[in-house]
C-alpha cells in the first residue's frame, strides 16, 4: 500500500479543458477512508501553473493555481490535462523543461486528452503506448513517430506513465490510480461516493465512436 497522503499535482493553463483536470481533482479530493473514527484524506491536491495569477478555462471559468512550475512541493504523480492550450504549450521551453526534469521512477506521470502532446514534447512517451483524443490520434502518430500510439484503449498504463483517451476518461484514470495505490475496495468506494460508473476490469476498451 501507498504512503499517505500522497502529494498530487494537476497542471492547469488558459484554456485547459474543464473536465480534464476538474474529473481526476475530484477523484483525488473524494478519496478518503475512516481510521480510528477519524475521516484520513488519502491525496493532497495541488494545482500548479506556469505563473500564481488566475488561469482562464475553456469556458471561461477563472481558477487560481497553488503553485508555479518553480515552486511546489515534491510531486509523487502529476496529471497534465489538455485543451486547446496544450498547442502553444507544446513550444513552451520552461514547460516542456519541466515536464521533461520529472524522473518517472519518483513522480508518476499521467496525461488527460491531449495532455498527452506536452508528454510528448517532453519525451516522456518515448518508446511507450500512449493514447490521446480520439480527433488527435493520427496528429499524435505523425508529430511523434517514437510514440507508440493505442487507438483501442481508453486508459493505458505504461510503467510509471499513464494517458487517457479525452475529457472524462481522466476520472477513469485517476480511479485507476487509486486502484494501484490503494486498492480494488478504495477505488469502488470512491467511485460509489461520487456516484460514478466505474469498472475496473474493463478500464482498457476504448468505447466505439458510432458513424452516420
Amino acid at each position: 500500500m501507498a504512503p499517505h497522503p500522497i502529494s498530487a499535482g494537476i497542471f492547469i493553463f488558459n484554456d485547459v479543458e474543464v473536465l480534464d483536470f476538474t474529473g481526476p481533482f475530484e477523484v483525488f479530493s473524494t478519496t478518503r477512508r475512516e481510521t480510528d473514527g477519524e475521516e484520513q484524506y488519502l491525496y493532497h491536491v495541488h494545482l500548479v501553473a506556469r505563473a500564481l495569477e488566475p488561469i482562464t478555462t475553456r469556458g471561461g471559468m477563472e481558477v487560481k493555481p497553488h503553485y508555479t512550475i518553480s515552486s511546489h512541493p515534491d510531486l509523487d504523480c502529476l496529471i497534465v490535462p489538455g485543451g486547446y492550450g496544450t498547442r502553444p504549450l507544446m513550444h513552451d521551453e520552461d514547460v516542456i523543461n519541466w515536464l521533461r526534469s520529472f524522473d518517472t521512477e519518483k513522480t508518476r506521470l499521467a496525461s488527460v486528452c491531449t495532455g498527452s502532446l506536452l508528454l510528448a514534447s517532453a519525451g516522456q512517451l518515448d518508446g511507450k503506448n500512449a493514447t490521446t483524443h480520439w480527433t488527435v490520434l493520427d496528429m499524435m502518430e505523425e508529430t511523434f513517430p517514437e510514440v507508440k500510439v493505442d487507438r483501442e484503449r481508453h486508459v493505458i498504463i505504461d510503467e510509471d506513465v499513464f494517458t487517457s483517451a479525452g475529457i472524462s476518461a481522466g476520472i477513469d484514470l485517476a480511479l485507476q490510480m487509486v486502484r494501484l495505490d490503494f486498492g480494488d475496495d478504495q477505488a469502488e468506494w470512491t467511485a460509489r461516493h461520487m456516484e460514478y460508473a466505474f469498472d475496473s476490469e474493463a478500464f482498457q476498451r476504448r468505447l466505439e465512436i458510432p458513424s452516420g
